[in-house]
């Protein structure tokens, strides 16, 4: 954690918890922090499994804190402010706020100013933040990664013990199935108690040992991070490149397995409707694995969530090919539309 941090901060190894992967640690946290019906805040688009990891069995509730494309779906105070207001007139507990930096799906990181106002915020509410930090190696390009855990540090008048770090070697280091997650809290409190939950999943001994070995391989560490970082940044470049040529726009965005593309253009008509049928017919017919915009819960219509990274490069020229034929065909119709005598096109859309 601190490798892929620059060195710039310091952990404490006493203040780790292991847990069965990400999924596991986020729950675990909620179970510390919330009672039955208590909220987070949530700044949206967000990663889709919260619903699942932090509802289901916690109990808990997620309210979006909304963000757009105007600022890059940045968040901000007003944005966090408007969020907990309408919990409060709810008459609903808030309990904190939950990033991922960098972001899913945006593939964002976060900047310094941001992560202050975030820290500012939970400290005059006495809430909670709850930093999902899986994705801090994958950065590609500058912007670079800053971790909650240098803010904490920078920041005179913080309340440590409301900070709380989620970590994975899924991402990180390409370990998904080892299912190693880490929870990392300021709160004595709550290491104690995830610490006597995480019997309920915890990381084998054998799974343990093969990872302490190959992470104290730092020559090995250190070119797996270069390396991997290189080639993220080598297949984004490619794939945003394609898509530009195509007439499709992604968020300017530097980490992360994914770009955001937006596909507004294609839509029949202004609604999540629409965006469900160009999703289907991506899916169905262009045999392409996307994901809408809706399902991350955005406010705007037309996003979408394409994954680059995992595949090799023939699967990615495939992948281009289909969305570029795709694109073609429907730039066609358009123009035929166009082109059609008038009664044509009322027989055509009779049809």
């Amino acid at each position: 954690m601190e490798k892929v941090r620059g060195g710039r901060v310091k952990f404490d190894p006493s203040r780790i918890v292991m847990g069965g992967g990400a999924t596991g640690s986020s729950e675990t946290v909620i179970f510390c922090l919330a009672d039955l019906g208590d909220a987070f805040l949530v700044p949206s688009p967000y990663y889709a499994g919260f619903d699942r990891d932090l509802k289901w069995r916690t109990r808990a509730q997620i309210i979006r804190v909304h963000c757009n494309s105007s600022n890059n779906f940045q968040v901000t105070k007003a944005a966090l402010e408007i969020a907990y207001k309408k919990a409060q007139e709810a008459n609903i507990k808030v309990k904190g706020v939950i990033i991922i930096n960098p972001s899913n799906p945006l593939g964002t990181t976060y900047d310094r100013d941001t992560l202050k106002t975030l820290v500012t915020f939970v400290n005059q509410h006495d809430i909670h933040l709850i930093c999902d930090e899986i994705y801090s190696a994958t950065v590609f390009k500058a912007p670079t990664f800053i971790s909650i855990a240098q803010i904490v540090e920078e920041m005179e008048h913080c309340k440590k013990e409301l900070i709380h770090i989620l970590y994975s070697l899924s991402k990180d280091m390409g370990l998904p199935g080892f299912r190693v997650g880490i929870i990392y809290s300021y709160n004595d409190v709550v290491v104690r108690r995830a610490r006597q939950m995480s019997s309920f999943g915890l990381v084998s001994s054998q799974t343990q040992h093969l990872l302490a070995a190959m992470l104290s391989d730092e020559d090995f560490v250190d070119k797996f991070l270069a390396e991997n970082s290189k080639r993220l940044g080598e297949r984004h470049a490619r794939f945003t490149k394609e898509l530009d040529k195509m007439g499709i726009t992604c968020l300017n965005s530097n980490a992360g397995v994914f770009v955001w593309m937006d596909l507004r253009r294609l839509l029949k008509d202004q609604t999540f409707k629409a965006e469900m049928e160009l999703w289907r017919v991506i899916i169905n017919e262009v045999k392409l694995n996307v994901s809408p915009g809706s399902s991350f819960h955005v406010t705007e219509l037309g996003w979408f969530r394409v994954c680059f990274a995992n595949m090799d490069d023939n699967t990615v020229d495939v992948a281009l090919n289909r969305i570029h034929s795709f694109v073609e065909n429907i730039d066609k119709k358009e123009d035929d539309t166009v082109a059609m005598p008038s009664k044509m096109k009322r027989r055509e859309n009779k049809l």
